[in-house]
């Protein structure tokens, strides 16, 4: 009996502690009690690492009043001795009355979909508990989640728009540094960075992570530059000058050797030549040129690419500023740098040619002409080109191959003249004028490039207004954007035919909206100065005629006068026929070979002007390098 008494009382004794512990995790689990109030999660603790160094997968842990259950530690080893019959305790214990353990599971369950890959599931489940009220508590990190999925779907402007609402938030919210590294992978992937630019202004004040930093001024240094370009536009100097004056500022702040270091310098050097500091501008190119130099042997790289571009726009700089300086001999030097079918190159040629013939060296203008009139470049828009014709004949007395380039300039440019005042006379709503090029632009690409009449010449306008970058590149978001839209098309039925793609749709037509307005207030702009620039250069070739007519007429008189017997003012010009030993001498026969553009000279065989005199690269002034 005291035997059974004495085994009785030990169980008892192991019995009676595991209860007490059962009904202790039970009572943790009631929070349905009013003296008993969850304690307040800090928003900053438990962040997780992020994706790609911007916020990855931050799942915020489960609390720590017994609702983990895939802890381990000392009591769930107890838990696993316990005798079959409390096994329904701990199934018990799963049950959250409050409804928060399914939230959070259910949001769980999205990050987990996401880190599967499975980014149109995680979309679709983070975008329910958003809008969902029921889950207020975990909207924002649900959001957070929709924007990083969408990233990944190659989305950018629909994830662009969840990060901008998740900063709008402000700086409390757990993800708000996160969002704003994001933007910066965005920045990237966009064919126009300034889509990013206006919101990340926006948050100039706050601290950037360290590797951002730099990434982070540039873009700034570029944001108050295309700022104050278009206070110039406005003739607001003043403001302009402040924006002007935070380009610099920015630009002193990022270290020599840093990759974005390069680009600032280069808006640096264009700002201090707007204030006409033309040495200052000049040691900020020739810095450019010098750390962006690429190793012809160095793998083609994204970066090694847009290095090369910025070289380019670099010396390009360099050689208009001699050129503005009466140097064209310098200026030559450096158009002669430009690489051969470039992006840069026919502006460089058109360029070369002025300095070219303000040294008197009109065989190498006309050829540099030559090659701008090849059917290579029919589509570019080159006017003043036959104006440069013009006034090296008429230099030359040739008046009859004068008159035929007035001819021609009126013939081909005076038709783009009449539709651009009528386009600028309709004074049309800003968005109008877009749609217009967006038409041409649309004819064109259905015609296979074979437009003709008035279509033709609104083409030609088209390309005249694309040559301004801001609405080239504000044009491609534009194009960026609709095959955003029509590339839902491809996704799941699931998703496609979601409210979440429903709601993305609407937010990117109304972008775009915004976009094309934008559009549209820069391409009647460029428009406007356009059709004054052409005026101009009608005016330049109305006094070319006019002193063209009157040089034929004085002379025909002098012939009349003389009876005849008055020589001829045009001379032979003896010519000198030679090239380097790299190359070989073929005569122009009419045709055009690509390998030969860029490397023609028209050869004057008949001309009235002294040579002598002509300007060389040894007196062209001083100055350079």
């Amino acid at each position: 009996m005291k035997k059974n008494l004495l085994i009785l009382s030990l169980l008892v004794a192991w019995v009676v502690p595991e209860v007490a512990v059962a009904q202790m995790n039970f009572e943790g689990l009631d929070l349905n009690k009013k003296k008993k109030k969850k304690k307040k999660e800090d928003p900053k603790k438990d962040e997780t690492k992020k994706d790609e160094g911007a916020g990855g997968d931050t799942t915020v842990p489960l609390p720590a009043e017994g609702l983990d259950l895939t802890k381990t530690g000392k009591d769930d080893k107890k838990d696993e001795k316990k005798p079959a019959g409390t096994a329904a305790t701990i199934t018990f214990d799963t049950v959250d009355v409050a409804g928060k353990t399914a939230d959070r599971q259910k949001l769980d369950a999205a990050a987990n979909e996401f880190r599967n890959e499975a980014y149109e599931q995680a979309a679709l489940q983070s975008y329910d508990i958003m809008t969902d009220p029921k889950y207020a508590g975990l909207g924002t990190e649900a959001q957070y989640l929709l924007a990083k999925s969408l990233y990944r779907m190659g989305l950018y402007h629909s994830a662009l728009s969840q990060f901008s609402q998740v900063l709008a938030k402000g700086p409390q919210t757990k993800f708000f540094k996160s969002s704003l590294e994001w933007l910066f992978f965005i920045s990237r992937k966009t064919v126009n960075e300034a889509v990013v630019l206006d919101e990340l202004a926006k948050y100039s004040n706050f601290d950037f992570p360290d590797k951002f930093k730099n990434e982070f001024r540039y873009l700034l240094a570029r944001y108050y530059f295309v700022r104050g370009h278009a206070l110039d536009e406005a003739d607001q100097k003043g403001e302009a000058n402040k924006s002007f004056d935070e380009v610099k500022r920015l630009v002193l702040m990022i270290p020599k050797g840093d990759p974005f270091w390069p680009r600032a310098k280069y808006l640096e050097g264009l700002a201090y030549f707007r204030e006409d500091k033309a040495q200052t501008a000049l040691d900020s190119m020739k810095e450019v040129v010098r750390a962006t130099r690429v190793d012809p042997k160095a793998p083609v790289t994204p970066e090694v690419r847009a290095n090369k571009q910025l070289r380019e726009l670099s010396l390009m700089q360099l050689a208009r500023t001699h050129y503005g300086a009466n140097q064209p001999g310098y200026a030559n030097f450096y158009f002669r740098q430009i690489e051969r079918g470039g992006p840069q190159w026919l502006e460089a040629l058109f360029e070369s040619s002025w300095a070219s013939y303000r040294l008197g060296k009109y065989e190498q203008a006309l050829g540099n002409l030559v090659t701008l009139a090849s059917p290579f470049f029919k589509d570019e828009y080159f006017p003043e080109a036959l104006v440069l014709k013009a006034v090296v004949y008429y230099e030359n007395c040739r008046y009859t191959e004068a008159l035929t380039m007035v001819q021609d300039f009126e013939r081909i440019y005076g038709p783009v003249q009449d539709e651009l005042q009528t386009l600028v006379d309709k004074n049309m709503a800003a968005a109008e004028y877009y749609n217009v090029l967006a038409d041409v632009q649309k004819k064109n690409k259905d015609s296979g490039g074979k437009l003709r009449g008035t279509d033709q010449i609104l083409e030609r306008i088209l390309n005249l207004a694309l040559t301004d970058k801001d609405l080239k590149k504000t044009s491609d978001s534009i194009g960026e954007l609709e095959a955003e839209i029509d590339g839902f098309s491809s996704k799941g039925d699931a998703f496609k035919f979601s409210n979440l793609v429903k709601a993305l749709i609407e937010q990117m037509k109304a972008e775009r909206e915004k976009l094309i307005e934008k559009a549209g207030v820069l391409a009647k702009g460029k428009l406007e100065t356009e059709l004054g620039a052409l005026k101009d250069l009608h005016g330049k070739v109305i006094r070319i005629r006019i002193e063209t007519t009157d040089k034929e007429k004085t002379y025909l008189e002098q012939q009349l006068a003389s009876n005849g017997t008055n020589r001829d003012q045009l001379k032979k010009i003896k010519v000198k026929w030679g090239v380097p030993d790299t190359a070989l001498m073929w005569m122009y026969s009419g045709e055009y070979w690509r390998d030969e553009l860029g490397t023609y000279e028209y050869t004057l065989t008949k001309g009235c002007t002294d040579r002598s005199g002509a300007i060389t690269d040894d007196n062209a002034g001083a100055g350079g390098q």
